[in-house]
């Protein structure tokens, strides 16, 4: 192929007329000052960190810089980051992305989290990293080189999904990547599926449970690097504490694995003080109590233990079920559960709604109430509010925007958030230090989730957690024989989640109910939760003494 080439025979004369005239071009004092600035901010080499520097506003800690020079240096940007609870994962992965943008290699990403969590990490990239971020809204555009922040659900859509897999991402990065753990599921093969260059799976929850749970979450990061399943399984076998005493599988596993524990980081850590508050039902809700029991004798085993743990919380979540469950069946003792609304319609204020408004006004702070359910929520709101205290609800139920507004309002205006489950994933609120968990959950790991809301990174006043209960009710036995028991709060809760697995107890909420559902008396139902809680007090006693046994062989 003949190229033909042409000389420009006007460039010289130009150049020179433009130098006589002075003419429309830099002086040599700006072009001096704009080539300094290229030069300072080349990367020439890849090793360390250079975004620390052009972020002084915000302050790392060692152990989140560390992590970032590890996924960068030996993972190759893919890796899992599976700090505990309150550590930073974000400003990790902050970090990395916002490494990777200076030095050119990341234009376009996808990052994916829960949809309560989107705008909350659009603000966290923006306002610390600078980085700028797209957050998907009714027509987002997939096929543009930006940072698009959005959630799974959103993503897998049919509308959304096709475009998506075409789209050759530079980094890709997945909020609570736990949930990927299953890879029969759809969430975990569109995952799988994406095209992309770096990828970090962020999770607070250990993934040394099952060996399904490694391979699955790996093969994501780089496929083949355990080997196939059968062979993977052949060779380390199927039980569950074999990584921690394979070490050669425990190696392999920390090439792709970060994970921080909080005594691990040399941070000074506020206190967590904890509190059990116990109370007294008052004549008329005894009576009510033990005249549910006696209804619910006659009914499922499920639906007694629920209405029971309802009336704990309050006659109107208690009333609400029972009379949506009598509009959808055919009991056989209907006129027992109509005549037995008809009684709580009664029931004067519950004393567990006393009690927080008497805590609340003794403590003169902000607070966060946990409840299990709805009815409770608005309840709560509504003896607050007469009793002169300002609250906000924040529950799942929400969009996406008036979550982060009741979290504004919290901060800035009200005393009081009250939050059912939804509140105790993703969301940060280290500016408050006072819990009431008014229901306790009857899975331990839960709890954590709550907790771990304000006794996080950033928290400067110590944590003060309140545990409701009321005696000689369903939730005396939970308390006393499950939680107190186990030393929830005394443990390294991170570990317990590895434990219950260990114990192929992966729902403990589930083996409780089982408990409840089985058992004919009271008594019954008191020995079997205490050796419940004596096989896992034991098991933790054991890991904890493997882990040290793992630390001195290691140093």
């Amino acid at each position: 192929m003949q190229i033909d080439l042409k000389r420009d025979v006007d460039f010289i004369e130009k150049l020179d007329q433009k130098v006589k005239d002075d003419g429309s071009f830099s002086s040599w004092e700006l072009f001096h000052l704009s080539y300094q600035a290229s030069v300072n901010n080349l990367t020439t080499d890849f090793k360390g960190l250079r975004s620390p520097t052009l972020l002084p506003h915000v302050t790392f800690l060692t152990h989140q810089l560390e992590c970032a020079e590890q996924v960068l240096d030996d993972m190759n940007g893919r890796a899992i980051l599976a700090d505990e609870v309150g550590l930073g994962k974000t400003i990790e992965a902050g970090l990395i992305l916002k490494e990777y943008m200076l030095r050119g290699l990341v234009k376009k990403a996808l990052i994916l989290v829960p949809a309560s969590l989107v705008n909350q990490w659009a603000m966290e990239l923006t306002q610390k990293f600078y980085i700028p971020v797209t957050t998907s809204r009714k027509r987002p555009v997939w096929d543009q080189d930006n940072i698009m922040i959005t959630s799974i659900d959103t993503a897998k859509r049919q509308q959304h999904k096709d475009i998506i897999l075409e789209q050759n991402y530079d980094f890709v990065l997945v909020d609570e990547a736990h949930k990927l753990k299953n890879h029969q599921t759809k969430n975990y093969q569109f995952i799988r599926a994406l095209q992309k260059k770096y990828c970090l799976l962020l999770t607070a929850t250990p993934i040394q449970n099952k060996l399904s749970d490694i391979f699955n979450l790996v093969s994501i990061l780089k496929p083949g690097y355990l080997g196939d399943y059968q062979t993977f399984t052949e060779k380390f076998g199927k039980n569950h504490k074999t990584l921690e005493h394979d070490a050669h599988l425990k190696q392999l596993i920390q090439k792709v694995m970060v994970r921080n524990r909080r005594e691990d980081t040399g941070i000074d850590w506020t206190k967590r003080n904890v509190e059990t508050v116990w109370i007294d039902f008052t004549a008329e809700e005894r009576e009510a109590y033990n005249n549910l029991k006696e209804i619910t004798e006659q009914s499922s085993h499920f639906a007694a233990i629920t209405y029971l743990r309802e009336l704990c919380s309050s006659r109107e979540a208690c009333y609400v079920s029972i009379k949506k469950n009598l509009l959808q069946e055919n009991k056989e003792n209907k006129e027992d559960y109509a005549a037995f609304l008809k009684c709580i319609e009664k029931l004067p204020n519950h004393s567990k709604a006393l009690k927080v408004v008497e805590l609340i006004q003794s403590m003169n702070d902000k607070c966060i109430i946990f409840t299990e359910y709805r009815a409770t929520q608005v309840y709560l709101q509504w003896i607050l509010q007469q009793n002169g205290i300002t609250s906000v609800p924040f529950r799942g139920g929400f969009k996406r925007g008036k979550k982060d507004w009741m979290r504004q309002l919290f901060q800035e205006k009200a005393q009081v958030l009250i939050a059912t489950e939804a509140g105790g994933e993703g969301i940060n609120l280290q500016f408050c230090n006072n819990m009431i968990n008014y229901d306790l959950p009857w899975n331990p790991m839960r709890l954590e989730q709550r907790i771990g809301r304000i006794h996080r990174y950033g928290q400067t006043e110590d944590v003060n957690i309140y545990n409701f209960a009321i005696k000689d009710t369903i939730e005396d036995h939970i308390l006393r024989l499950l939680y107190e028991k186990i030393q929830l709060f005394q443990r390294v809760v991170g570990n317990l989640d590895a434990i219950l697995s260990d114990l192929q107890l992966t729902n403990i909420e589930t083996e409780v109910e089982k408990i409840f559902q089985e058992s004919k008396t009271d008594g019954e139902i008191k020995i079997k939760i205490d050796n419940l809680s004596a096989v896992i007090s034991n098991a933790q006693d054991y890991y904890e003494q493997e882990e040290q046994h793992g630390n001195r062989e290691s140093s």
